[in-house]
């Protein structure tokens, strides 16, 4: 009896000791990739609060002699109208290119390609993928030569007897959002095909056999299986769209006026060409508040199912 004393207390220690060497084992070669994280992620968010709350610019005072001022930024910020016109249009921009425009789209070749041969296949995955890989500055420009005063969209119009117009002056979002779609809509395709192949056949034969038609098998059964695709895909795309700069740059610059300034380009106006560049910190901050609003309700749609 009066050695199982130390035996009882030996076993947590032991426990201790294995979980300690457990832990050394995973915490070794991660501790790298932990700092890297670190110094090129926390890093620079950390740095952006810190300037956001400081008279940080380019030129001028703020400088050479940056000094805090407390929420000065934010109260000017959100009494800015561009900000809440920038909030709205990128909300519209993520909503009608991603959200609508990419998932829908995606969704639907992947199912129009489920059903034909690996020719077409192949062919049309070509296509929707080389608008994917082309770099953004570059189908900025095919977009703007094709939907500009006297482009090839207006061209095309006369020879058919309508009238043309400057597309990206009179429907610059549109524009842009119509871009943004044919740029990204491959990588919803990509996912899609992918969850599609996982659904079991079986499952769908079955629902056929009790007579539901293709738009009720598609709604009540194939839907529901990849329901976690969906929102894994949503999210992904709708935090891609919220970063677009280059397309809209390129295209509209942000105009006519403010038209299609979404808050990337506002950030960028406000930091560079002003050379604000605690104001552009504070916007980036209103940015980053959007994407985790997006997140969060995706992150609950994405909770397993009680």
């Amino acid at each position: 009896m009066a050695g199982s004393v130390p035996l009882a207390q030996a076993r947590p220690q032991s426990r201790l000791r294995r979980g300690a060497r457990s832990t050394g084992r995973w915490a070794g070669p991660l501790s790298p990739a932990v700092l890297l994280l670190a110094l090129f992620f926390a890093g620079p968010i950390l740095w952006c609060l810190y300037s956001a709350f400081t008279n940080a610019a380019l030129t001028g005072t703020g400088a050479s002699a940056v000094h805090f001022v407390g929420l000065d930024n934010f109260r000017r910020l959100f009494g800015d109208p561009e900000l809440w016109d920038g909030v709205v249009l990128t909300v519209v921009f993520v909503l009608g290119s991603a959200v609508v425009g990419q998932n829908l789209l995606g969704l639907s070749i992947a199912l129009l390609m489920q059903n034909t041969g690996k020719v077409m296949r192949a062919a049309v995955g070509g296509v929707v993928v080389a608008a994917w890989v082309l770099p953004e500055v570059v189908a900025g420009f095919i977009w703007y030569a094709f939907l500009h005063e006297d482009g090839t969209l207006d061209h095309v119009l006369s020879g058919l007897g309508l009238p043309g117009e400057n597309w990206l002056y009179s429907n610059p979002m549109l524009a842009v959002v119509l871009a943004n779609i044919w740029r990204g809509t491959a990588f919803s395709m990509l996912v899609y095909s992918a969850a599609l192949r996982d659904v079991p056949p079986d499952v769908v034969e079955a629902a056929a056999v009790d007579g539901a038609g293709g738009l009720r098998r598609l709604w009540h059964v194939t839907l529901p299986l990849i329901r976690r695709q969906i929102m894994t895909n949503l999210m992904l795309i709708t935090l891609q769209t919220l970063a677009v700069f280059t397309l809209i740059f390129v295209m509209t610059g942000g105009g006519p006026g403010t038209k299609s300034q979404t808050l990337p380009l506002l950030m960028y106006q406000q930091a560079f060409k002003f050379s604000d560049l605690a104001y552009g910190m504070a916007i980036a901050f209103v940015l980053l508040a959007v994407g985790a609003l997006f997140s969060v309700f995706y992150m609950r749609a994405l909770r397993p199912e009680v």
